[in-house]
Order: C-alpha cells, then structure tokens, then sequence
C-alpha cells in the first residue's frame, strides 16, 4: 500500500495532468495499493472546480482506504518539523503531516513533490 499524496492526485484527477504521475496513481488503484488520509481529502476537495473532478473525487471516497491520523502522528509531524527546521529547511505542515502519517502506518509516500525527497532524509 502507498499514501498517495494530493500532488500526484491533482495530476491522475485532470486530463491534462503529468502522465507518469497518472500512470502511477492508476495503477495503484487498480491495484488496491492506493490509500489517502485526511489532510490528502481536504486538499483535494479545497483544490477542484470542475463538475467531472467533483464526481470523480466523490467516487474515490468511496474506493480509496484512508488512513487515520491520530495523536500520535500530529506529535510524530511535530517532532519531523523539528528535524526540518534544525537541518535548514522548510516543508509545509500538510507535507510533514502526510509524512508522518506514512511512517505511523509503515507505508510509503508517492508524490509528485519534492518536499517528500526530502522527508525520506531526515
């Protein structure tokens, strides 16, 4: 299983969108692997417009696993903030919330952001 971050939904969810990312959320649906998370939902229904994106969206409510998060993965995002902020950088808190939900359920990130290339080093 794999949270897919919101980065690579934007694409999968738009014609015109990147055709790996695309490619890569595809198969992870069709595969059963793809999973979300609460911030990853918010995200996506602050973001879409269209009538098809908000069909589509609310069809994937209804498909996609989403993964809980707990107290222990808003300490878990605190605690990755610190380690960010302490090597020099910065990544948005929806970023190192997604990040530490990932770890909290022992799955990987896919995401069409740099900001998890990042999270993996630290």
């Amino acid at each position: 299983m794999k949270l897919v971050d919101s980065s690579t939904w934007v694409h999968a969810l738009r014609r015109r969108g990147d055709l790996a990312a695309r490619e890569r959320a595809r198969l992870l649906v069709l595969s059963g692997q793809a999973a979300w998370c609460p911030i990853i939902r918010l995200e996506l229904w602050a973001g879409i417009g269209a009538a098809s994106e908000r069909r589509m969206l609310t069809e994937m409510e209804q498909r996609i696993p989403e993964l809980s998060i707990n107290d222990e993965v808003w300490q878990a995002a605190c605690e990755l903030a610190d380690r960010c902020r302490k090597a020099g950088k910065r990544v948005p808190a929806n970023d190192l919330l997604i990040s530490a939900c990932a770890r909290h359920h022992h799955v990987e990130v896919e995401a069409a952001d740099t900001h998890f290339d990042f999270l993996k080093t630290v």
